[in-house]
């Protein structure tokens, strides 16, 4: 197939650069499995909007953790954070938000061990996909008991932090929950680490931000015009046809071509250099 053959190339052409330009590349400063873990959700909750803002401010929060975030979180007292991040800002969340996933984190290692073994307890490892574990997950870290934080068990209506941790069953595309899986569930190969070995990269559904909505509109993966959960399902059924058991291979190279390549669909410049260009009706408009 011309399109797998395509796409296999530009799986093969991801580099350093394209690295250094997401937020994947947080967890590629540690070594210790632990430690890349707990980079791994901080750095995908914060992935949204403009890649230079939110890259400038994971860096602002990786700076003030020590050398071992999975002991800064082990260790996560609520006050003393409050304080730490008392100027913290990224768009709609603040360091409230900021410190409720500190504390997110802390309760699920202390119930499991890790955000590992806390997601597959609601994980069923014959289901054909991430659909009911993604909304288990969520659904039961939004019931912790945020007093330490907010002053009351419930998050305040007025707290952007539940938008950590969306759901499925909400509609939401879960973007970022989604790539955070990406980044723990697919084989270590460079760029992606191989962590979480129980979960099957068959089963993940892919990340759809505005890069994979439209090129994945122009390579006909999709006819929907909202990037929701169904949007998600449908580009990845796409994929599974190309890749049954990794489906979610070429989310990286793809995404790239938008955020490192400059890929926007309406530069000609642009379109005749790029390796889809023989099968991408944007090339065409």
């Amino acid at each position: 197939m011309v399109l797998k053959t395509i796409l296999d190339r530009l799986y093969e052409c991801r580099s350093d650069v394209h690295l250094s330009n997401d937020p994947l590349s947080f967890c590629h400063r540690y070594s210790d499995p632990q430690d890349r873990e707990i980079v791994g959700l901080i750095a995908s909750s914060l992935a949204y909007g403009n890649v230079k803002a939110f890259m400038a401010s994971l860096e602002r929060v990786f700076s003030r953790i020590n050398s071992s975030p999975r002991r800064y979180i082990e260790r996560f007292e609520s006050a003393v954070g409050l304080r730490h991040f008392s100027d913290f800002k990224y768009r709609f969340h603040n360091g409230h938000d900021l410190c409720a996933l500190f504390l997110s984190m802390r309760t699920m290692i202390r119930e499991s061990g890790s955000i590992q073994e806390y997601f597959l307890e609601g994980h069923d490892s014959s289901a054909q996909d991430i659909t009911e574990g993604l909304n288990t997950f969520s659904a039961s870290v939004l019931r912790f008991d945020y007093s330490e934080i907010f002053g009351c068990p419930a998050i305040p209506k007025s707290s952007f932090f539940p938008h950590f941790f969306p759901s499925p069953a909400g509609g939401s595309a879960c973007k970022r929950l989604c790539m955070f899986l990406r980044w723990m569930v697919r084989p270590a190969d460079g760029i992606d680490l191989g962590l979480w070995e129980s979960i099957s990269p068959a089963q993940l559904i892919i990340p759809v931000d505005a890069h994979i909505q439209r090129i994945a509109g122009f390579l006909g993966f999709t006819t929907r015009s909202r990037a929701d959960w169904r949007m998600a399902g449908e580009i990845t059924a796409a994929l599974r046809l190309l890749s049954p058991a990794d489906p979610v291979k070429y989310d990286f190279s793809l995404c790239h071509l938008g955020i490192s390549e400059g890929c926007g669909g309406k530069d000609r410049k642009v379109c005749l250099r790029c390796s889809l260009s023989d099968v991408c009706r944007g090339s065409r408009l």
